[in-house]
């Protein structure tokens, strides 16, 4: 994030990390500022970090008056941050040694003018814009005398305002930050940022706030300091207002009935969380999730806690699940670490850091509520969410699973994930019939349309899977009841098979009865047919004999030719009567 100054309070840049946007764009520039802190909080640290990001940023020069370190010692202890500080200090970062013995301070009338006109010639020949006076309360406390401290304190200021210089005091303070010797140095400074170190069920906290700020808004709020290999860092909690860029693209779970659930998966870019009791297959959804966003060639990162990575890698090829080839490839980063204590800050630092390094489009974080126990301290109480947050403005789709023992409201009292989770899926235990059975059911899913079907997870050597619903008598059955009643149907099933083919073999056997009946009959009516036609053959036969010896008997009888010529069949005419005679004979 870059920070401009504005011109009605002009500041100056420290380049720490989170500081900047606390203060809205950095220390009040040409004036003072004073940190205080008790010993460990980072006084030194801070201070140097931002006469370092001065010279290497923004091109400036810088001096660091050291009043209780040597500069031989300020350099080696700072050696672990990679600041080079013996090439800074040849170049524009020049170190003074102000350290004095006691003896030489009450041998007689002491005062900071020679030593500050021997600064003034350093800065004008340099060019230098910032300085820092570190540990001044040591010389205070050298004085021993009320009135002189107050003096040599107001000749800085004076000295600092009449330079124009940028300047930066340290002061050791212990526990009671108001009621302390010098406290009056709050009141003549522009800017008091105060530091503390201290230590919660073991475990040390850096937090910074910043109490005042003349001319200016800030952030009043205490923010947990991480302490990294480049540096000092706070971890802001970003503006007030949330903005981020929002997609409608789906990415897939590595489920294909999960996917379909969730009318195409997750949405790139959110937050999903899947809770539930050890042993449900969490961490088995959030690896398909990991290998389904390699396979789309997409870089993915998986973070365990309390686990080794080779162990998790081992565990997921017991259910087909392979890590191996794209750890080989890069495009997966696995990170295994354990809980240290209630500062979780610090992990999520370390987390920072390596998806910077990293770069991935999708995250995985199993379990995340293993940082829950770990939230005693208000610096750690909104670590997880100020992360989170951090992952969705970079667009990082990430998966965290987390230890529940139910759907209930635990999860929002231990990290608080729950209620900032787009998509949460929970896993769960259904025992029935002297067996346990995992269930899957979606809490709630953003912006998007989902089941509230409750499905059965199998874990199989062949991979993981999602059952249809069961239901029987009102209920669902998961496992071996569920096995059993699917078993009666198939066994009813078959019952009824058999008997439909017992029943059309029947009626089979009755077709053919009756086809043999109905052939006889149109046999024997074919016989009487043919017996018909015979007779009829028969009888013309025999008719056209008779009348062919008729007219043979005729011809033999010489007959009539009227005789000759009479119709088969016909009957013959009648013989004309014999006329008769006047005699009474008969005529011839």
């Amino acid at each position: 994030m870059t920070i401009t100054p504005t011109l009605a309070s002009p500041k100056i840049l420290t380049g720490i990390r989170g500081f900047d946007e606390i203060t809205r764009g950095g220390l009040p520039r040409g004036r003072t500022t004073l940190i205080m802190g008790g010993a460990g909080s980072g006084k030194t640290v801070f201070a140097l970090q931002s006469l370092v990001n001065g010279v290497r940023e923004s091109n400036e020069s810088a001096i660091f008056v050291a009043f209780e370190e040597s500069v031989a010692q300020i350099i080696s202890n700072a050696s672990a941050f990679g600041w080079d500080l013996p090439r800074l200090a040849k170049k524009r970062l020049q170190f003074f040694d102000a350290r004095l013995s006691p003896e030489i301070v009450k041998s007689g009338e002491f005062d900071l003018v020679g030593m500050l006109a021997i600064l003034e010639s350093m800065a004008r020949t340099s060019n230098a814009q910032r300085i820092v006076f570190d540990g001044l309360d040591v010389l205070l406390g050298l004085l021993d005398d009320p009135i002189v401290e107050r003096r040599e304190i107001y000749r800085i200021r004076d000295w600092l305002a009449r330079t124009g210089l940028t300047g930066v005091i340290t002061q050791k303070v212990g526990t009671d930050i108001v009621d302390q010797r010098y406290s009056y140095l709050q009141f003549i400074v522009d800017c008091v940022v105060i530091v503390r170190h201290q230590v919660v069920e073991g475990s040390a906290f850096r937090n910074l706030r910043v109490m005042k700020y003349r001319g200016s808004g800030f952030a009043g709020d205490e923010f947990p300091i991480t302490l990294t290999t480049e540096g000092l860092q706070l971890t802001n909690r970003g503006p007030v207002e949330l903005r981020y860029d929002v997609s409608d693209e789906r990415v897939s779970t590595g489920l294909p009935r999960l996917d379909h659930m969730l009318r195409g998966g997750y949405h790139r870019g959110s937050n999903i969380l899947i809770s539930g009791a050890p042993g449900t297959a969490k961490s088995t959804l959030a690896a398909l999730f990991a290998v389904a966003a390699c396979e789309r060639g997409e870089r993915t990162m998986y973070v365990s806690f309390d686990e080794g990575a080779a162990q998790i890698v081992r565990n997921l090829q017991s259910v087909a699940i392979q890590f191996t080839p794209y750890l080989a490839s890069g495009l997966l980063k696995m990170y295994s670490t354990r809980t240290r204590g209630p500062n979780v800050e610090d992990q999520f630092g370390e987390l920072r850091a390596m998806v910077r390094l990293h770069n991935p489009r999708c995250l995985v974080i199993d379990p995340l509520s293993a940082l829950s126990t770990k939230l005693a301290h208000v610096a750690s109480a909104d670590a997880a969410q100020q992360f989170l947050d951090y992952l969705k403005v970079e667009g990082i789709t990430v998966v965290n699973t987390s230890l529940l023992d139910g759907i209930n409201t635990d999860e929002a009292t231990a990290t608080g994930i729950s209620t900032i989770a787009d998509t949460w899926i929970h896993m769960s235990y259904l025992v029935q019939d002297g067996e346990r059975n995992r269930a899957l059911t979606i809490v709630k899913s953003r912006g998007t349309g989902h089941s509230n079907q409750v499905r059965e997870l199998t874990l199989t050597d062949n991979g993981v899977t999602l059952t249809d619903v069961f239901v029987a008598h009102g209920k669902v059955l998961m496992g071996v009841a569920r096995w059993q009643w699917e078993q009666e149907g198939i066994a009813a099933r078959q019952r009824n098979e058999v008997a439909s083919e017992l029943k059309r073999l029947q009626l089979q056997l009755k077709q053919a009865e009756a086809a043999a009946r109905l052939q006889v009959v149109q046999t024997e009516m074919e016989a009487r047919s043919a017996e018909i036609a015979l007779l009829a053959r028969t009888m013309g036969e025999a008719s056209e004999l008779l009348d062919t010896d008729r007219t043979a008997l005729l011809e033999m009888r010489h007959a009539d030719a009227e005789a000759m010529v009479a119709k088969p069949g016909a009957p013959p005419k009648a013989a004309p009567k014999p006329r008769r005679t006047s005699l009474g004979r008969k005529a011839p």
